[in-house]
């Protein structure tokens, strides 16, 4: 059986068998008509409410079943870094003196993490689900069987490295940071010249969690990127965030428009990079790709073997040197990856894969839809 068709069926299997689990409350929280699309390709990466039933409002017996499920879509590295993002929110309720809440009873919660399934899972027909909370946001989108999407697809980590007993810290999103600057530090003069956006990063990912993405999209203000609208102390909290961000990144007109979304893609193309070059920024690539199970991420891996990577483009912004803010994109068609660490003093990591063309399976769907309706 086919990659696409044989993990869309054990999805489809262990989806059944969490819904089935859940009691009437908790189902209707969690099994939604397909294809909703005003909550569906809503997304976020934010501690807000991302929509579904809550792993800490589920029985042991029944979280082991979502978790169980989540799994299916991930690859075991993928399925690891999420359950370690997971629990960084423990780590940063002690970094923040335990006093923000967002608006909620605990602020960071690794209990507040949300499982959603779209439609009826099976072999017919369309279904899709989402798991997310703060820092973490998958889907997977499957027709008559067969997954046709796994974007967008975001990983984040806050603090991106903690201390650990003995000299190795915890770094769950190290590969994507330190094969990057692999890549950059590999450049010639002008090559850099050519891949540097601005001397300054900004201070969130560009395309942040728009459903679609449009020329020119420029990072949105913080307030925005969350279910409701705050006002009183979150809000001042928030522009308080905000603006200290923005002193501290030092953006101006000219570096946002210059680090601004658009089709055609910014920075230097793979086709002007030597050997050593190419394999340092493929390796870069596959920490993106092969979040997803590994038979799924080898076909996605495909569409950029040989010198069909020569097409995708690496776009930097801020210090090429660790330990400083920066960011990255690598953009190809139907491709887009973002990252960006800039807040906390360049210790908060934020990793996006997206397919600006597909994401949530928007133009396959769009395709079944006119040929079999």
């Amino acid at each position: 059986m086919e990659a696409r068709a044989q993990i869309a069926q054990e999805m489809a299997e262990l989806a059944i068998d969490f819904l089935s689990s859940l009691d009437t409350a908790q189902e209707k929280l969690a099994a939604w008509p397909f294809p909703s699309d005003g909550e569906r390709e809503r997304w976020f990466y934010t501690p807000t409410d991302h929509g579904g039933v809550t792993l800490g409002s589920l029985t042991s017996p029944q979280e082991r079943k979502a978790l169980r499920f989540v799994a299916s879509g991930l690859s075991v590295a993928g399925y690891v870094t999420l359950a370690t993002i997971i629990g960084l929110d423990n780590i940063l309720d002690q970094v923040e003196g335990w006093k923000i809440n967002w608006g909620r009873d605990r602020g960071r919660d690794p209990g507040l993490y949300y499982l959603r399934v779209f439609g009826t899972p099976g072999n017919t027909g369309s279904w899709s689900w989402r798991f997310g909370g703060h820092h973490v946001s998958i889907q997977h989108t499957i027709v008559d069987g067969m997954i046709v999407a796994s974007t967008p697809c975001f990983f984040g980590a806050d603090p991106a490295s903690s201390p650990l007993l003995g000299s190795a810290p915890l770094r769950p999103l190290a590969g994507p940071e330190d094969l990057a600057h692999d890549v950059v530090l590999s450049l010639t003069d002008e090559q850099l010249h050519r891949a540097l956006l601005s001397p300054n990063a900004p201070t969130d990912l560009v395309t942040t969690n728009r459903a679609i993405i449009e020329e020119g999209e420029t990072p949105l203000h913080l307030k925005y990127i969350w279910r409701d609208v705050f006002d009183g102390e979150l809000l001042d909290l928030v522009d308080t965030i905000q603006i200290n961000a923005d002193k501290a990144a030092g953006l101006t007109p000219a570096d946002l428009a210059a680090l601004s979304y658009t089709k055609q893609p910014k920075g230097i193309f793979v086709k002007d990079f030597d050997s050593n070059q190419r394999e340092a920024i493929r390796k870069l690539l596959d920490t993106y790709l092969y979040r997803v199970p590994d038979a799924l991420a080898e076909l996605e891996a495909a569409k950029y073997e040989g010198d069909k990577i020569n097409d995708l483009a690496f776009a930097w912004a801020g210090s090429t040197q660790p330990g400083q803010p920066h960011y990255y994109r690598m953009q190809a068609p139907q491709l887009l990856v973002e990252y960006d660490n800039t807040q906390r003093a360049a210790n908060h990591v934020h990793t996006l894969w997206r397919n600006p063309d597909n994401d949530f399976g928007r133009d396959i769907l769009a395709e079944h839809l006119k040929n079999h309706h």
